[in-house]
């Protein structure tokens, strides 16, 4: 069902192109491998335990990449015939797995490879930014050579002076999406603008709140005068205290991943905290489903390309890189996924593939709507530990 195309641009969303999003928020367990282009060469993890000592990345020769690229991904999140244009553009042989299903279980997988600099079988892997930050903070990614990297000038520039990556000299951007609040008009009546909306007692048993600390919180400490930007003890707290308060008064029916979908759907949740893509992608089949960035805010999800410094084929990577940032080919990837593009200047190539893309501003939203959702920094190891144990006392996670 999730691979039905419709005049070369995706079609209507499935349940399964919504379990991605589960993925990213660490909810599901295991899902099917699936291998794009000719090579069956090995993939992440397929031989960790090999040793591999490259040297630091040298300046640019100025020849061409060749050989293999080994690429990891999330499931879902590469459009149909993507790798086929990469390979026939560059002369690379790419062998493509969807078999990045969960950031911690990433992260627990390979720390240990990484940390004695073992390969781990792949050049280029698209963790969430979190992992992302946690793995340049260990010193274990190359830099992108900003000479194999042209297209970089395309990359929004809100976006190019980040906290974990000032200049973005280890990490690529590669999708972005928006937490907010997702409702059912039918079932609330009335629309929704703030986070004290969720509290309406006439909606009491009907509000799901996401159960990961950063797209749980950060609305709701937005919403009190502080930022997901800048935490503290003493404002991760806070608002999980809120959140406390709704859930021993029975405002809250459940804490969830992107599982929040169907519920919704059926009315059974009236007010969510949701993703953005999840709900285009059901808008579809119910026009009573609408999403909102409250008035005081949302947050922002980020994934990003980053090269592992064990990678083999550090060319090859860049090569792929730049090739993901050249608008045409990017739209492409939009277009499929139907979340929030990282480049600028978007609008034109995706009215050539689907207008309707072009238009929904949920995928392509102003600058304005940008401009309310915050994204938060890089957590130390200490910081992660402590908001998650907070949080979790909360939610029973």
């Amino acid at each position: 069902m999730f691979n039905e195309r419709r005049h070369g641009v995706a079609a209507p969303v499935s349940s399964d192109r919504l379990n991605r999003r589960r993925f990213l928020g660490g909810g599901a367990a295991v899902a099917a491998v699936a291998v794009v282009g000719p090579s069956l060469l090995a993939a992440c993890g397929s031989d960790a335990g090999r040793t591999s000592t490259p040297a630091s990345v040298p300046a640019d020769d100025g020849q061409p990449a060749t050989g293999v690229l080994h690429v990891s991904n999330w499931p879902l999140y590469i459009a149909d015939g993507f790798v086929a244009g990469f390979q026939k553009a560059s002369g690379l042989t790419v062998d493509y797995r969807e078999d990045y299903n969960d950031d911690e279980e990433w992260f627990s997988k390979f720390r240990e490879p990484l940390s004695r600099h073992q390969s781990i079988g792949c050049d280029l892997v698209i963790p969430s930014e979190t992992i992302a930050a946690r793995l340049h903070r260990l010193g274990w990614l190359n830099d992108i050579r900003e000479s194999r990297w042209p297209n970089k000038k395309n990359l929004q520039p809100g976006l190019l002076d980040a906290s974990i990556d000032p200049g973005r000299k280890f990490t690529a951007p590669y999708m972005s999406g928006m937490v907010g609040i997702a409702y059912n008009r039918a079932a609330t009546g009335r629309d929704i603008t703030k986070i004290d909306d969720l509290w309406d007692p006439a909606f009491k048993g009907k509000v799901s709140m996401l159960s990961d600390i950063q797209d749980g919180l950060g609305m709701v400490m937005l919403s009190q005068g502080s930022s997901p930007e800048k935490p503290t003890s003493e404002s991760v707290r806070k608002a999980a205290d809120a959140v406390r308060e709704q859930k021993d008064n029975g405002q809250i029916r459940r804490f969830t991943g992107n599982d929040y979908a169907s519920d919704l759907a059926a009315g059974n949740i009236a007010v969510a905290q949701a993703y953005s893509g999840d709900i285009v992608q059901l808008q579809k089949d119910n026009p009573d489903l609408k999403f909102v960035i409250p008035d005081s805010g949302g947050t922002l999800t980020l994934q990003s390309m980053v090269i592992p410094y064990t990678a083999e084929n550090q060319k090859a990577a860049e090569a792929w890189i730049d090739y993901v940032y050249d608008r045409p080919n990017y739209a492409k990837l939009v277009v499929f996924t139907r979340y929030i593009p990282v480049l600028t200047d978007m609008t034109d190539e995706l009215n050539k593939l689907d207008p309707s893309a072009a238009a929904n501003p949920l995928i392509n939203p102003p600058q304005a709507t940008l401009d309310r959702v915050k994204q938060w920094p890089a957590l130390s190891d200490e910081q992660t530990k402590e908001f998650t144990g907070i949080y979790a006392a909360v939610t029973g996670g």
